[in-house]
């Protein structure tokens, strides 16, 4: 009975040390290949696992963090065109973000959540790690919250913010040129009532900007405002 217990124990044993030389494998030339598992440096608990083709990622990888629990936070699908997709999670396995990354840049469209909910929060477009076109941001209902215009990185055209009511009324409406404003803005209240409106040059308020109360056209200043100096008494020496 002893005997066969320690041959049973044997066989076990001799199976998970064949199992873990299947892992974190070096091919003739020295390149990862086949399954790889790592660890956190301190706590060696799992931090990634995924297959390697002689020293190239291929496939899904799966990143974990660093707690008893090691909750998935990420997943990297490495695709046959070179391109690598990501997704993020926090740990309590709702979507963070997701898109591409080319070169290890940004590229094409990239989604954000609103937390703990698969409601999209924002919507980006990259380009060689780079901001273009339109981003758009959204409320958790999905209502549209903001639309702002980039060219390559860069604010570039028209920015919207809108209010979270049942008109969707625009509370900001302002040009960019060269990450600056420029042009006519307009700022309203939640009610579709003026707040503001002026002229802006080189993302400096310029000329005559009015400014309302309850709907009403309250004041009137010009820009750049000039600034009132007080006369100071003669200086004495003591």
């Amino acid at each position: 009975m002893k005997k066969a217990v320690f041959i049973s124990l044997a066989v076990l044993f001799f199976a998970v040390g064949a199992f873990a030389q299947e892992t974190n494998k070096l091919d003739a030339e020295g390149k990862k290949h086949g399954l790889w598992k790592g660890v956190h440096d301190e706590s060696k608990r799992p931090r990634f696992e995924g297959t390697f083709d002689h020293g190239k990622e291929t496939g899904t990888f799966k990143f974990f963090d660093d707690t008893k629990a090691g909750s998935l936070i990420a997943t990297r699908e490495f695709r046959a065109d070179g391109t690598v997709y990501n997704i993020f999670f926090n740990q309590k396995g709702s979507k963070v973000s997701e898109g591409k990354l080319v070169n290890k840049q940004y590229e094409g469209e990239w989604k954000y959540y609103h937390e703990n909910s698969p409601a999209v929060m924002t919507l980006e477009n990259y380009k060689n790690g780079k901001l273009v076109g339109k981003r758009t941001v959204y409320y958790k209902n999905g209502k549209l919250a903001e639309e702002t215009n980039y060219s390559d990185g860069v604010k570039n055209g028209p920015y919207k913010k809108y209010a979270e009511n049942e008109k969707s009324v625009v509370l900001e409406e302002v040009n960019f040129v060269n990450g600056k404003e420029e042009g006519q803005a307009v700022y309203r209240n939640a009610d579709g009532t003026f707040a503001s409106k002026g002229r802006y040059e080189n993302g400096q308020k310029k000329g005559i900007w009015e400014f309302y109360k309850n709907g009403k056209l309250d004041r009137k200043e010009k820009y750049p405002l000039q600034r009132k100096f007080q006369k100071l008494p003669p200086r004495k020496d003591y």
